[in-house]
């Protein structure tokens, strides 16, 4: 039995049918119990006088929430379908670009009926793995937003407060904040005294070097510059200590999540191999576990592992032209995770420096080399989960080094 779930917010629009393509039922259900419930029903209606309960399959295009876990829990063969797959698939029935919900059930009944072979079932991880992925995705998510708050910051300023920014290089540090959350205006900044930074300072958590931090803080303020007229620095101090107060409870925010992630990772088996990758520290690797899972039946081989972190080139060839591209469609989490990877790995491995530096030579880029790689350690990573071994300098570059001899 082939059921298309389109989902929105507040329901669910469905399509059953049998394996000749036969619909059995329409139905769009509430979200939540009630809704699933009644697709329960709906199954076991059509079920009926049938010999054995049939294999349930689902076809939807998300992989996460409630719904979804209680279509596993029911022991439905789930399919999380990628959204420009099911476009796609779509315009097999109609190419005029029409579009409904229940349309889209259609098709996706459709699509795990006749190709559910060429996608990729939902993983069964473990429970521990995804409570890493909801914290792993929660504090990434507040580091992106610190840094546009930073940024944020930093560009109000450059407008009207040059000055600050010659003090702290870094705004997110504990420092910048103390300093700015009393002194958010030019005048305030060079009327500072140096017991008054000092106390800042150390109210903010810095034990070591205060005299000559505050120092070079009242230097810094007290810096000649241009200014804006006063009711207009006056507004644009408003708008900084409005912004010290968020980026505050970003920071406090992050590093609150940071603990928690750290504690939860730890207790996962394979903290310590993927700890003991080159440029993979606790943050990282919780990043690249949550994103690749704990499914020891997820990945048939390395180069499915590959192709699923985005880090292996696609080929596009037509007639006499041959291309060779890096991949644009992927998991925007896992490849920023693998490339700080990567880079860390330049001064943590001297097999990584030695595949850069030949990849260098050989005429890529910055980027390219470094993505290369970044797949050339996610390969070594499969291989490193798949025998459960940590990781080995020699093992892992010793047949690169033997060719570049033998040459």
């Amino acid at each position: 039995m082939f059921v298309g779930d389109d989902w929105a917010e507040d329901h669910h629009d469905i399509e059953v049918q049998d394996e000749t393509g036969r619909v059995l039922a329409r139905r769009r259900l509430p979200e939540g119990i009630e809704g699933i419930t009644t697709l329960h029903e709906l199954v076991g209606e059509h079920s009926s006088g049938l010999e054995s309960p049939p294999q349930v399959v689902v076809g939807i295009e998300t992989d996460r929430g409630p719904w979804v876990q209680a279509l596993l829990a029911a022991g439905y063969q789930v399919f999380a379908v990628n959204p420009m797959s099911v476009a796609r698939y779509r315009e097999r029935h109609a190419v005029s670009g029409a579009k409904s919900d229940p349309g889209d059930a259609h098709v996706l009944a459709d699509l795990v009926r006749t190709d559910r072979h060429r996608h990729r079932p939902i993983a069964g991880d473990s429970e521990l793995a995804e409570a890493i992925k909801v914290l792993a995705r929660g504090h990434q998510s507040l580091c992106w937003m610190r840094g546009q708050q930073a940024n944020q910051l930093r560009s109000t300023l450059r407008e009207f407060y040059p000055a600050a920014l010659v003090a702290f290089e870094q705004l997110t540090s504990a420092d910048a904040l103390a300093v700015l959350a009393i002194a958010a205006t030019p005048d305030q900044g060079r009327a500072l005294t140096r017991p008054r930074i000092q106390a800042a300072l150390r109210r903010a958590g810095r034990q070591r070097n205060l005299t000559a931090r505050a120092e070079a803080i009242q230097i810094a303020l007290r810096t000649e510059q241009l200014a804006q007229p006063p009711l207009i620095a006056q507004a644009f101090g408003a708008t900084v200590s409005a912004l010290v107060g968020v980026l505050s409870a970003s920071v406090a925010a992050v590093t609150d999540l940071e603990r928690q992630l750290e504690a939860s990772f730890g207790q996962h088996p394979a903290a310590e191999l993927i700890r003991s990758q080159p440029g993979l520290g606790t943050v990282l690797g919780a990043r690249v576990l949550a994103e690749f899972g704990d499914d020891p039946d997820r990945y048939a081989d390395a180069k499915a592992r590959k192709n699923y972190a985005g880090t292996s080139p696609i080929t596009k060839a037509s007639g006499k032209s041959h291309v060779v591209l890096a991949r644009y469609k992927t998991n925007k989490r896992l490849r920023d995770a693998l490339r700080q990877q990567a880079f860390a790995a330049l001064t943590a491995s001297p097999g990584a420096r030695a595949f850069y530096d030949a990849r260098r030579a050989a005429g890529d880029g910055h980027d390219k080399a470094l993505r290369a790689l970044a797949n050339r350690l996610v390969g070594i990573l499969h291989g490193c989960l798949r025998h459960a071994t940590l990781y080995d300098e020699h093992t892992a570059w010793a047949h690169r080094s033997d060719h570049t001899q033998a040459a």
